[in-house]
């Protein structure tokens, strides 16, 4: 998979991507990740990326023309191509107004083979690039972030752990939270009693059949009682 982003501040994404899972699916060329700077299309020596609302109103809006010329330029398309671009790149704005993320929408876009991430600032994006230029716009959930860099790294690394080659254990993604509709159940490790705190018998027990069966419980008791909105909804396919 290859995943462009597109953002003022591309610094941001220099050491997480280098660290962790991540950095051994890049260094393995499982996925190939490539920031780019939204100012290096600008023109003028002041580099502008953003400008007064029009109507007025508080802080500034970022520009259309350096965001389309950066994604244009980089894939290699031109502002006549758009349709046939957005045919081969899954191209999302990360913004609060956009569909929240969720591991069907992780899911769905970890089949795509080309992504590009559009990163907001500031009061928001001129919207001529979400009708003209993005096939969706995302939000990782309903809270205000600096920018959307780190929304970014949240889509890049939430898709690139179910790529074949990141996880060393494909069977623990099945297992995880949310990919059977459910939060996860408790884990627990060595030792067994800690500071008498005791892991419940059930799970040494050695009766897989039985630990199966306390296991779905617990991930469904935990889901009723801190996301009780989960447990009402049908399970999500992945």
């Amino acid at each position: 998979m290859r995943i462009d982003v597109y953002s003022i501040f591309p610094g941001i994404f220099e050491s997480p991507l280098k660290e962790s899972l991540l950095g051994k699916a890049i260094e393995a060329r499982v996925i190939d990740i490539r920031p780019h700077d939204i100012r290096d299309y600008t023109e003028g020596k002041h580099r502008q990326v953003d400008d007064e609302p029009f109507g007025g109103g508080p802080g500034m809006v970022m520009k259309p023309e350096p965001i389309f010329r950066a994604v244009t330029e980089t894939l290699g398309y031109g502002m006549n191509q758009l349709d046939e671009l957005k045919s081969n790149v899954e191209v999302i704005l990360l913004t609060p107004g956009g569909e929240k993320l969720d591991q069907e929408k992780v899911s769905e876009l970890s089949r795509r083979e080309h992504l590009a991430l559009i990163c907001g600032r500031y009061e928001g994006v001129d919207e001529r690039v979400r009708e003209h230029l993005c096939t969706r716009a995302l939000s990782i959930g309903d809270y205000i972030l600096s920018g959307g860099e780190f929304a970014a790294l949240v889509v890049i690394d939430s898709v690139a752990r179910l790529l074949p080659g990141v996880v060393g254990n494909q069977d623990s993604l099945t297992e995880e939270s949310f990919s059977q509709g459910l939060l996860e159940y408790p884990q627990y490790t060595r030792p067994a009693d800690f500071n008498g705190w005791k892991v419940p018998e059930i799970i040494l027990s050695g009766n897989h059949g039985e630990i199966e069966k306390w296991r779905r419980m617990a991930a469904e008791e935990s889901t009723r009682k801190t996301r009780p909105e989960l447990a009402h909804s049908e399970p999500d396919e992945v």
